[in-house]
């Protein structure tokens, strides 16, 4: 399933061509945290392979470095997201 943002809102989008061209366009970045070659960063991924209507997850934060180099989270909304990349880095980088 796809979806663009309006704002902070999720807007599902079923048009792949307007949804292409606002991908292309789009800041999908919620918020990004660097700190001694550690990077923490939280996106819009404007698609989700859920198959769970009620609860879709579109944003994502991954740490990239360090010792959870890889790791993930996912959110459906985002002030989920925005709290979510908060929490993650209070925990790294404390």
């Amino acid at each position: 399933m796809r979806a663009i943002l309006e704002g902070k809102k999720v807007v599902k989008c079923e048009d792949l061509l307007k949804w292409g061209k606002w991908y292309a366009k789009a800041d999908r970045t919620v918020a990004k945290t660097k700190k001694n070659n550690v990077g923490v960063s939280t996106v819009f991924l404007a698609f989700t392979n859920s198959l769970n209507e009620s609860h879709l997850l579109f944003f994502e934060t991954m740490v990239f470095g360090g010792e959870h180099d890889g790791e993930q989270w996912r959110y459906a909304t985002w002030e989920e997201a925005e709290a979510g990349h908060a929490k993650v880095c209070k925990e790294i980088f404390s």
